[in-house]
């Protein structure tokens, strides 16, 4: 596979994305908007919690920017292909001499990096206002962390990968950018599962076994859906 031309169907991609204002906004701004809201509502409730209660709750908050960026791939992922079948510029692009893999990877780096960009500064931004919001109520700053570095640097990217492939596998068979995005958008189901677990405190996101083990899972749902959207988009 030549990272070179999936390079060049990358840089197409990120030409027509910023032409898309409605997709530009959407990734820019919604981990902004929630870096800023979820510690300005902590600020308030969290006057009524114990120092017990958001150590729990801190590390489910930080979790939310995995469904965050599963959520901001689904549209990218789903108009490179669902797009093109719609703008019929797919099919020029089948004909060159690019493999399918090369074709596949470029797309993919596409739907990838913008979110995750865009995920990282939020989240930054996000820990250092929750630091500033819950030091006085905890004696400490809470973030960084080794854990918060596995759900950054490792579930968000695999949460990522995730997504743009469900969302390629499901753009492959519909002809429609909408339906595209509807379909795709239920890849966020399992991290909302999982993060409404973390705020019930079912599932302890501050424990470093347990995101190794959803790290672990997510590792390999990756695998089996690199092959399946392989053949889906042969």
């Amino acid at each position: 596979m030549r990272l070179s031309q999936s390079w060049i169907i990358a840089a197409k991609d990120f030409k027509t994305f910023r032409r898309k204002k409605s997709i530009v906004y959407l990734v820019a701004f919604i981990p902004l908007f929630v870096a800023i809201l979820i510690p300005t509502v902590i600020g308030y409730v969290g006057r009524m919690k114990t120092p017990a209660e958001l150590v729990v709750l801190l590390p489910a908050f930080l979790f939310f920017y995995v469904i965050l960026g599963a959520y901001l791939s689904t549209p990218i992922a789903s108009y490179t292909i669902a797009g093109e079948k719609l703008e019929k510029s797919l099919e020029p692009l089948l004909a060159t001499p690019t493999t399918d893999s090369e074709i596949l990877f470029g797309k993919g780096m596409a739907a990838f990096f913008p979110p995750l960009a865009a995920v990282l500064g939020g989240s930054a931004l996000f820990m250092l206002l929750m630091d500033l919001t819950t030091k006085g109520k905890l004696g400490y700053y809470y973030f960084p962390d080794w854990n918060s570095a596995i759900v950054i640097l490792l579930l968000l990217p695999l949460a990522l990968l995730m997504s743009v492939q469900v969302n390629v596998i499901m753009s492959s068979r519909v002809t429609d950018v909408r339906a595209g995005q509807q379909l795709g958008a239920l890849t966020v189901v399992p991290f909302i599962g999982v993060y409404v677990a973390g705020e019930l405190d079912l599932i302890n996101l501050g424990v470093t076994s347990n995101l190794v083990i959803i790290a672990g899972a997510l590792v390999v749902v990756d695998v089996l859906l690199f092959f399946v959207s392989t053949a889906t988009f042969r």
